[in-house]
């Protein structure tokens, strides 16, 4: 009789254990936001939320307001849309709001590295040191040597100006992704290849192969992150796992020549913190996706922007010629290529607010924090909600900053100027008549803002201003509609098109 007693407890607790983390019990307390748990137990609205994130939280704050509460695979997320208190969420204390938790998780999960108490110092200091200031200006110079070698390496050879065709988006983010990579990574020594020019063309065949098996890698990672991955998918990503680890190990990297400091420093770094060489291994890996998987797609979107506008697009050409000109440079018949530095690049306003715009349409990062104590949170209406502990709140600026019409005018459209004022100084923008701090955050804010947002900004106008100083370019379908974005990849980063688009250029002279 004991027994069974004992058996029908068990049972009942069991039970009781399951509902809980269904989610069954879950019941809103004052003052918390509206919750809405979906009609699935514990998956609540992770099928429509993969599905299309986007559309999901504008019908999500059309039935609840600006501040809700999601069930989604198992964790309760409140979603923010009010762009006035972002303020209040990045800057609060990680004692109560803790960004680190889902970054962790991500990581491992895409990665396989497993991030220890010092990784995220070393990350910081290591790229406050070489991708801001005087190291920025080294890690410049090493990208624009980068795009010589791999954009501009056969415009002295006499060429004709004959049309080239290819397709817009993998010439982006192929070339864009190799300039990255060698700058940071470093180059093939010329004694191993035999000489200069030999070790140049090994630079080159690598880092095209390496972004092939980069390209396979990144159309599987939304699905990826989310743990949805079919049993095929699933073994070629874990396949291309160990290729890269193997391929980026750090006992390669210390043979080449040129690699960054902001490469080497973390890895003696790690390895002094006592990082074992196979999981620091996993960590170049994590580096170059967090550096190059986003500004190639990025610098597609700037520049088919620009070439359907045809006035941004003369806007900003004649900005680079001027730019170039002062340095005491020009591009004409017989001349060498263009060598642009970061002073260079700090006096294009123009090209600034082009990418700042191209931004603001096409980045939709998804920034979250979990409340690890429960959280008094004021809205700009003075509606004071609390976050509960445990739970996760999250930002979705796509939606509440840079598409919302209250801030910036005609969202959908590309208006390259719009983050300029005539006099060349950055514009202000307003809700309400309230000046707001958050107006575009393709970077995140607080405490999670990109470190290397200078690096990826420099190394984008690198390669639009070569690209508008260099080549003529042109659609080969002028009248060809701006594809579709990929909605599988909202909360990632930059997305990207459904479709690829056609180009043409040639040797402007």
């Amino acid at each position: 009789m004991v027994l069974w007693v004992i058996l029908l407890c068990t049972l009942v607790s069991s039970l009781l254990g399951g509902l809980y983390v269904l989610g069954v019990f879950r019941r809103r307390r004052p003052n918390e936001p509206p919750l809405d748990k979906g009609t699935i137990p514990w998956l609540g609205y992770l099928l429509e939320f993969r599905k299309d994130s986007s559309e999901f939280l504008k019908r999500m704050q059309r039935k609840h307001g600006d501040v809700f509460t999601v069930l989604i695979g198992g964790y309760y997320f409140t979603f923010v849309m009010d762009p006035f208190c972002f303020g209040t969420i990045v800057k609060e204390s990680r004692s109560k709001l803790d960004f680190r938790t889902s970054a962790t998780q991500l990581v491992v999960q895409v990665f396989g590295y497993k991030p220890t108490e010092a990784t995220h110092s070393i990350v910081h200091a290591s790229s406050t040191k070489h991708l801001m200031g005087d190291g920025l200006t080294v890690l410049t110079q090493a990208t624009m040597e980068s795009f010589r070698k791999l954009l501009l390496f056969n415009l002295s050879s006499g060429e004709k100006r004959v049309w080239q065709e290819e397709n817009l988006f993998h010439y982006c983010y192929n070339i864009v992704f190799r300039a990255g990579y060698l700058a940071l990574y470093g180059t093939e020594p010329p004694q191993g290849a035999g000489n200069k020019e030999k070790a140049e063309e090994q630079d080159r065949l690598h880092s095209n192969q390496l972004f092939q098996e980069f390209r396979k890698y990144d159309r599987l990672f939304p699905h990826l992150a989310f743990a949805m991955l079919p049993p095929k998918d699933k073994r070629e990503a874990e396949r291309l796992k160990r290729h890269f680890w193997n391929v980026l190990s750090v006992k390669k990297a210390w043979q080449k020549d040129n690699i960054s400091g902001w490469i080497s420093d973390q890895d003696q770094l790690l390895a002094e913190n006592g990082v074992p060489e196979y999981m620091r291994d996993r960590f170049m890996f994590m580096l170059l996706w967090a550096s190059q998987g986003n500004t190639g797609p990025t610098a597609f979107w700037l520049l088919l922007y620009l070439l359907k506008h045809p006035e941004a697009l003369k806007a900003v050409r004649d900005e680079v010629d001027k730019v170039s000109r002062e340095s005491g440079q020009e591009v004409k018949a017989g001349s060498p290529p263009v060598t642009i530095t970061r002073d260079m690049l700090n006096q294009t306003p123009l090209l600034d607010s082009a990418l700042e715009e191209t931004l603001r349409l096409v980045a939709a990062p998804m920034l979250v924090r979990a409340v690890l104590e429960d959280t008094s949170l004021r809205t700009s209406s003075g509606t004071e909600f609390t976050l509960r502990k445990g739970d996760r709140v999250a930002l979705f600026p796509h939606i509440s900053v840079q598409m919302n019409p209250e801030i910036h005018e005609e969202p959908h459209k590309f208006k390259y100027d719009r983050f300029v004022n005539p006099d060349g100084t950055k514009k202000d923008f307003y809700r309400n008549g309230k000046k707001l701090k958050f107006v575009n955050m393709p970077w995140g804010a607080g405490v999670s803002t990109c470190p290397g947002r200078f690096f990826a900004t420099a190394e984008m106008k690198l390669f639009v201003f070569l690209m508008l100083s260099h080549f003529d370019l042109e659609l080969v379908d002028e009248e060809e509609e701006i594809p579709a974005i990929d909605i599988s990849r909202w909360g990632f980063g930059t997305m990207q098109p459904v479709h690829d688009v056609r180009f043409r250029y040639r040797p402007r002279f």
